[in-house]
């Protein structure tokens, strides 16, 4: 480690000799102004930033426009360091640390494996500006990310997770507990995949690399006269431009039921089969289980596992049957009924079985943790909408292997 450290002094003693060596931003005494006008040259100043070295010194040229009032250095904007103390590279590694863990974790990441050091506000405040560029990037013209040829089906999940927010951002949004008071808001998710793949029993299995993510808290619903998609539908058909989803012979939607899925489902893709998740279905047939037979864990089992097995075995009318014949005694044997009733047509499972679908949706489950759960529903965290969808946005950027473009694409816009 001392050897370590000694090289990057040295380096970056180096580096910051070569940098100050070059005076090619002074451009005479003026220089045009953003605002149209001319600037005048004052002297050369010092700034001190972080670099993965460590701290330069950097002598800039510094100009001051006497109509606008503003002064730039045009060697900050060069060398991407525009209202920043931080170098391009230190600002991947926070995106990095700062979407994976905590920011004072990051904080100490940074300090314990690169020798950087960046302090846990500096991490937040980087970390959020990068993901707010991410989602605003995201919110353009939606283009296909790939020319190959697409699989014979492609997957498109669509759920929702709570995480806790700042009690400011909950005012006005009514809660799932007793008081009526919200403690979380819904980051809404959707996924793409696909699933060629066979495991030893002949069943789908995802695709390594084939899945991509998308995530706000943002609002599904729309009003009926309303000719605009709402906010999420909206995410929802980008992602699937992106990924060439109506493009694909065989296009499916899975969703636990929620009605907000089925309609952006059947808005957006209305030749797309539709499924519903095989277990959320059975962990409702569960729920009446327990309700019926509270005294007696193995009776709720075995009427539980007469029901799954009927749902298996594509028998719905013996299976609507039975949980029917509860709801005049059972709160939750009724709700059951009306969520059977209403996605009859999405719980054909033999059918799907044959046709080699998947029918579970481990894949947006999965989603739904990765994506939001592992990072931003921690011990002591609450959350503002904004803080929450830049964090969201950087790690779907970086989940779907797409952080190298964004980049790519943010340092050509500075160059330009």
């Amino acid at each position: 480690m001392a050897v370590r450290r000694e090289a990057l002094r040295v380096a970056a003693v180096v580096l910051e000799r070569h940098l100050n060596a070059d005076r090619s931003d002074y451009s005479g005494p003026q220089r045009d102004c953003r605002c149209g006008q001319k600037a005048r040259y004052v002297d050369r100043r010092e700034k001190t930033f972080q670099s993965v070295l460590g701290p330069l010194r950097l002598q800039r040229a510094y100009y001051h426009c006497s109509r606008c009032g503003k002064g730039f250095c045009p060697r900050d904007e060069t060398l991407g360091l525009l209202q920043t103390l931080l170098s391009p590279a230190v600002r991947r590694m926070v995106a990095a640390v700062g979407a994976t863990v905590s920011f004072e974790e990051g904080s100490e990441l940074l300090r314990e494996l690169a020798g950087v050091e960046v302090d846990a506000k500096q991490v937040e405040r980087t970390a959020e500006a990068l993901g707010a560029e991410i989602a605003a990037d995201e919110r353009g013209p939606a283009e296909p990310v790939s020319a190959e040829a697409l699989p014979e089906t492609l997957y498109l999940g669509l759920d929702g997770t709570g995480i806790p927010m700042r009690a400011t951002e909950l005012v006005g949004h009514a809660g799932k507990h007793e008081d009526g008071k919200a403690k979380t808001r819904e980051v809404k998710l959707c996924t793409v995949w696909s699933a060629e793949s066979r495991d030893k029993e002949g069943k789908p299995v995802r695709d390594q690399g084939s899945v991509s993510y998308s995530a706000a808290i943002e609002s599904a619903a729309t009003g009926d006269t309303n000719r605009e998609l709402s906010e999420f539908a909206q995410r929802v058909e980008r992602e699937a431009i992106r990924r060439r989803f109506g493009e694909a012979h065989r296009k499916v939607v899975i969703g636990d039921g929620a009605p907000w899925i089925w309609n952006i489902a059947t808005d957006l893709f209305p030749d797309a089969i539709q499924i519903v998740d095989r277990f959320h279905v059975k962990e409702s047939l569960t729920r009446v289980a327990k309700a019926l037979y509270p005294g007696s864990a193995q009776q709720a089992h075995e009427w539980a596992q007469r029901r799954h097995q009927e749902l298996d075995d594509g028998k719905w009318s013996a299976l609507h049957r039975a949980v029917t014949r509860q709801a005049g005694r059972c709160e939750e044997a009724r709700k059951c009924a009306d969520y059977l009733r209403r996605n009859r047509h999405r719980m054909r499972y033999p059918e799907f079985h044959e046709q080699e679908l998947c029918t579970s949706s481990g894949v947006v489950e999965a989603g739904c943790k990765v994506t939001a759960t592992t990072r931003l529903k921690r011990a002591g965290m609450h959350w503002t909408v904004r803080g929450a969808n830049a964090i969201i946005a950087l790690r779907c950027c970086r989940l779907s292997g797409r952080f190298e473009d964004f980049w790519e694409r943010r340092t050509t816009r500075r160059a330009a």
